[in-house]
């Protein structure tokens, strides 16, 4: 058994060290979701990760701190967050457990009260003399106080387990946050995106409504990561989301789509009102300076390219997604930094 568990110590060293080596030597951030993530990878034990990751290897794409997040997002954030409503679960069943075994003996107890007064009244009943009377009352209060004290044991009991289980609410609700957010931006991510505008187009649909969608991309990213390195590039990711989140309003829906993609979700809102929307954001970015943290410098500005789609009446969102990012690619095609709306789609 210990020759077993030193080969798994052995294995897990080795594993771990190429973990470390490889964040090391892409200059990422020593985070302990890039260290699960690269661990996954050498470990070989999350298949669509590692068929992703080798992907970009064999196209000698250098994977950056925000491909990192992007990938951690995609593959290992639901199985941390299944593990913890499975862990929540196992906590839940062994509290009900408790209570029921601790309410099943207050039963068996109140039973057993109940046959001892029925005896304690026959005995007074069949009396002789005070003494047996006196007797009788001694045993009834003697178990009159152990049903008193099991009670309170259970009402104790009770008043701890739902502390147990609020703090249970708490932390599903912190969990289902976290994994509905993207971990840099603060945005919604792909996911939360994804069933929010499945919920929207199903409403759209149901009631005749009207939305737009608007997908907007961070023009020359990639050149502007590889000059300033990951660091600043996330900086820059940061400052995209919160000039995004501060230009919508009311029930607007802004999410980070992936990389240097984000997308937004206009309720009631037609195709001209997107596009002014869109214009407005559009220019709020491009009037940000881009600030070395570390140094003061300003390093320039970023422009973001923007397609709009108006709800018309698609069946199912990648419909929709498809003919926004088909404005997007006219928008970078005819020079960026501009909104560009998708043609009207078959309203029949």
């Amino acid at each position: 058994m210990s020759f077993i568990n030193e080969k798994e110590r052995e294995l897990t060293r080795r594993i771990s060290g190429q973990a470390l080596a490889r964040i090391d030597e892409g200059g990422l951030l020593p985070t302990p979701e890039n260290y699960e993530m690269w661990f996954a990878y050498y470990s070989r034990n999350v298949p669509d990760l590692v068929k992703v990751i080798d992907g970009l290897i064999d196209a000698k794409q250098p994977i950056s701190e925000y491909i990192c997040q992007e990938l951690y997002q995609r593959f290992l954030s639901d199985i941390r967050n299944e593990e913890a409503v499975r862990r929540a679960g196992e906590q839940v069943q062994s509290t009900i457990d408790d209570v029921a075994s601790m309410v099943s003996g207050v039963r068996s107890a109140t039973e057993n009260y109940g046959m001892t007064l029925d005896e304690v009244n026959t005995r007074i009943t069949q009396a002789k003399d005070a003494k047996e009377v006196q007797d009788a009352v001694q045993i009834a209060s003697k178990k009159t106080k152990s049903m008193i004290e099991q009670n309170r044991e259970l009402e104790d009991r009770l008043r701890e387990s739902n502390k147990v289980m609020d703090e249970l609410k708490r932390d599903l609700e912190h969990t289902r946050r976290e994994a509905m957010t993207d971990g840099l931006t603060g945005l919604a991510n792909r996911k939360c995106f994804d069933e929010e505008l499945d919920r929207t187009l199903q409403d759209a649909n149901h009631r005749h409504g009207m939305f737009t969608l608007l997908m907007l991309d961070i023009d020359y990213f990639k050149s502007f990561n590889d000059n300033f390195g990951h660091q600043v590039g996330d900086q820059v990711l940061r400052l995209v989301a919160r000039t995004l989140k501060d230009g919508l309003k009311g029930k607007d829906f802004a999410a980070r789509y992936g990389g240097e993609e984000f997308a937004i979700i206009l309720p009631d809102t037609d195709l001209s009102g997107a596009i002014i929307v869109g214009n407005a954001l559009r220019k709020a970015v491009a009037g940000k300076d881009v600030i070395n943290r570390s140094t003061g410098k300003v390093l320039g500005r970023i422009t973001m390219s923007v397609g709009v789609a108006e709800f018309s009446k698609e069946k199912t969102s990648e419909e929709l997604i498809e003919r926004a990012d088909g404005a997007l690619y006219t928008a970078k095609h005819n020079g960026r930094n501009q909104v560009a709306a998708a043609p009207a789609g078959n309203r029949s």
